[in-house]
Order: structure tokens, then C-alpha cells, then sequence
């Protein structure tokens, strides 16, 4: 059982840290820079429901994508004579698909097929009813799409087949006991996550959706998770744990040309091509390129943030395969020197972490070379914190400025300089 509920292979382990800052994860080993710390499975997961309605066709399972590389392109181009070299680097295996032979939903295997059926699918199966928009789980999945608009960060339907593994187990208290085990908040701030996706009416949405929850799922064993508090706090750990998942069969055909060995005029050729093709992609596309959804990760769940993380996710088996791979060496114990580069001058502070706490970014790259202020406002706004990495703390007495407001002083100062020197001249 502990295998369906997210397998994990690697070095590292939960341990809790304090009240404050809950579990956080460490190593049990010493790492190397590129390793990879674990790899782990979802306890569950679920594409995202808009990204679903504009046929990103991902397995229901797994969330591979089912599109070879070539229709993946065709499609974010609008172009359906586009050509890519080199098929045989596509890594999709059409012959392997399956459907569920009652509601007509694609698995990339029988293997994910069989296993959606005896986790959570024996209950969410639409059967002849999938277009029927009067079922329980339609009439839920289009409230939830007419609330929570792209860019997507969850899904209702994760929730739903948290609900539908319970339902379905032999042993019911523990998956409810498993589920349990994700960071929870207080009341005020589940509220502001449910405003967070929801937007400034998440009060009466909130509701709708546990009402229209409560049709298509009720089970009595459950009854707390469908009470108005039980069911906000529901929504909050999905919203707080839930893991991004990205998959995309044009990516593999990318990574896989990147391995070719080719002569140097053939590499630039492709090279060229590839790039161009990103491009259109682009401006066609937008950011949306991959099949996109979530899932909850037991281990990965207790990483903690950091602004100098020493890990980062990735999901390069093209499924729900969660791969956590150190960016630097992580030793039992570890004290370093990191350089701070701080108004054009090099300067260097001693950092501990933790005692080999992993820890990766909430932050993107860009977002993490903002100002302290900057990177807390976005923390406090999305994950209700405040960070106190070494990077926040050796910066604490910066201005509280955004990154904005620096710029636009910085540009002030500048024009002054200038004034200056013609005033000289």
C-alpha cells in the first residue's frame, strides 16, 4: 500500500523542525551536485481542467502526453503540414494507449489504466454519462473551470480523487491518516487561499463548490471533509501542497535531438530550427506549452523554501515522476561561504544549512533576483510566509522597496548624475 501512496527512492527524509516552520527535509546521506535526492510518485493527481478542455491530451493517470512530438507542434502552431526531423526521437508509443472501455478516457499504458481503476476510478467513471452536463462530477468540473480561470495552479478534480481513493480502499483510515500528514493552516489563512484562487467572491464560491462537492461525492466515513470548515481546509491543502506537474512529448524530442551526434553543419541546422520553431510556438501559443496539472507529493510536500536553494523539481520522464536534483553538493552538517553581490559590491557572509536541509525555491529564477521586499511580498501573497533564508536575513536592513521602486529611484539618480554633469559641462 505504501507503494500506491507515492514511491520514493533516494536519500533524503522528513523530519519535524518546529511549530513555526513544521517538517522540513534533509539528507541521510551525503550528495552530489546533479544527483538525484528521490524521485517520488503522487499519493494522487489530475490535469489541469481547462488545460484538459483545449485537448493537451495527457493519460488521466500518469499525465504523460499522448500527442507524438509531431502533433504536439502541429497543434501549438496551428499548422498541420509541419514536419519534424528525426521522428524516431519521438518517445511516444501510440501502440500502448488504452482507454477505459466505459467512459472512454486515454491512459498511456494498461499498466496506468489498471492502476487508476484500483486507486479512485471505479468511483469517478463517467461512463455513458462523460458529455451528460447534468451528472454530479460535470456539473462540479464546469463550476470549477467558471471560477478558477488560466494560468491554472489546481484542480477540483484532485480533490475528487482524494475523495474516490478513500471510498475505494480496503483500508480507508490509512489514506485518511496519509492525507492528513499534508502542512495544514488555521482558519484565517485557508480563507486566504480559497481567496487566492478564487478571486474577491470566494466566500459564496467556496460554498457552490462544496455543494455541488457534496452531490457527486458524499460519503459518510468522510462527512467532516463536505462540513463548510472541513471542506475549506480541504481546499486549502490542495491549494498549499499541490505540486506543479508539466509534461510535454515536443520537450523530449527537443532534449532527445540535443543527444544526437551529428556533424557540425547538420547540429546548426537543427539547432536553428529548433529555435525558430519555439518562436512561432510562441507567438502562436503563448506560455501554454504543456499538458498541465497537480498532485501531492508526501516528501516532496515537506521541502521547505529557501532564495539560495540547494534542490530544484524537475519531471523529465515525461509523467508524474517527481525528480528532486541537488544543485550543489549537500554534506551532513554543511557550513559555507556564499557571495552577495549587493548596489554593485562583492561582500560574503557564512551560511549553515540547517544541518543538510534540502530546500528548493517557491520563486522563479527571475523573481528571485528581486529585491528582499520584493520576494516576500510575493511569498506572504501565495504561501502566506515570510522568508528568513541566510540570502533574506544578510539582506534585512535593505530598504523595504520592490524591485520597482528601486529601478525607478535607481532611474531618478541617474537622470540627476546626468544633470549634473551637464551642468559641469
Amino acid at each position: 500500500m505504501a507503494a500506491a501512496a507515492g514511491d520514493v527512492r533516494g536519500a533524503a527524509e522528513a523530519r519535524f523542525i518546529s511549530s513555526a516552520k513544521g517538517k522540513g527535509l534533509f539528507a541521510t546521506r551525503s550528495i552530489r551536485k546533479g544527483e538525484a535526492v528521490f524521485v517520488e510518485k503522487p499519493v494522487v493527481s489530475s490535469q489541469f481542467l481547462w488545460n484538459a478542455l483545449y485537448n493537451y491530451r495527457a493519460c488521466d493517470h500518469c499525465l504523460r502526453a499522448l500527442e507524438t512530438a509531431e502533433e504536439n507542434a502541429q497543434r501549438l502552431l496551428g499548422r498541420s503540414s509541419l514536419v519534424l526531423p528525426h521522428p524516431e526521437q519521438c518517445s511516444i508509443r501510440k501502440d500502448l494507449h488504452q482507454q477505459c472501455p466505459r467512459c472512454q478516457v486515454t491512459y498511456c499504458s494498461a499498466e496506468c489504466r489498471q492502476a487508476a481503476l484500483e486507486q479512485y476510478h471505479q468511483v469517478l467513471c463517467l461512463g455513458p454519462s462523460r458529455d451528460d452536463p447534468t451528472h454530479p462530477l460535470n456539473k462540479l468540473q464546469e463550476a470549477w473551470r467558471n471560477m478558477h480561470y488560466p494560468p491554472e495552479t489546481s484542480s477540483i478534480m484532485l480533490m475528487a480523487r482524494m475523495v474516490a481513493t478513500v471510498k475505494q480502499a480496503k483500508d480507508k483510515d490509512w489514506w485518511i491518516k496519509a492525507f492528513s500528514q499534508f502542512c495544514s493552516k488555521t482558519a484565517n489563512e485557508e480563507e486566504e487561499i480559497a481567496h487566492k484562487l478564487l478571486g474577491d467572491k470566494f466566500k459564496g464560491q467556496l460554498e457552490l463548490l462544496r455543494l455541488l462537492f457534496t452531490e457527486a461525492l458524499y460519503d459518510e466515513q468522510l462527512s467532516r471533509w463536505f462540513t463548510p470548515e472541513g471542506f475549506r481546509s480541504l481546499f486549502a491543502l490542495v491549494g498549499t501542497n499541490g505540486q506543479g506537474i508539466g509534461t510535454s512529448s515536443l520537450s523530449q524530442w527537443v532534449h532527445a535531438c540535443d543527444a544526437l551526434d551529428l556533424p557540425m553543419l547538420q547540429r546548426e541546422e537543427l539547432d536553428a530550427f529548433i529555435d525558430q520553431l519555439y518562436k512561432d510556438i510562441e507567438k502562436e501559443s503563448g506560455e501554454f506549452l504543456n499538458c498541465e496539472g497537480s498532485g501531492l507529493y508526501m516528501l516532496q510536500s515537506c521541502c521547505n523554501h529557501s532564495c539560495i536553494p540547494n534542490a530544484e523539481t524537475s519531471f523529465p520522464d515525461n509523467n508524474f515522476l517527481l525528480y528532486l536534483t541537488a544543485l550543489e553538493d549537500i554534506e551532513a552538517g554543511e557550513n559555507k561561504l556564499l557571495l552577495r553581490v549587493h548596489r554593485k559590491k562583492l561582500s560574503a557572509w557564512p551560511v549553515s544549512l540547517c544541518s543538510q536541509e534540502i530546500c528548493i525555491s517557491y520563486l522563479d529564477c527571475c523573481q528571485r533576483e528581486r529585491s528582499r521586499h520584493s520576494r516576500n511580498k510575493i511569498l506572504r501573497e501565495n504561501y502566506l510566509f515570510t522568508c528568513s533564508c541566510p540570502k533574506c536575513l544578510a539582506q534585512a536592513d535593505d530598504p523595504d522597496v520592490t524591485s520597482d521602486e528601486e529601478e525607478e529611484a535607481e532611474g531618478e539618480t541617474d537622470d540627476a548624475e546626468l544633470e549634473d554633469e551637464m551642468t559641469d559641462v
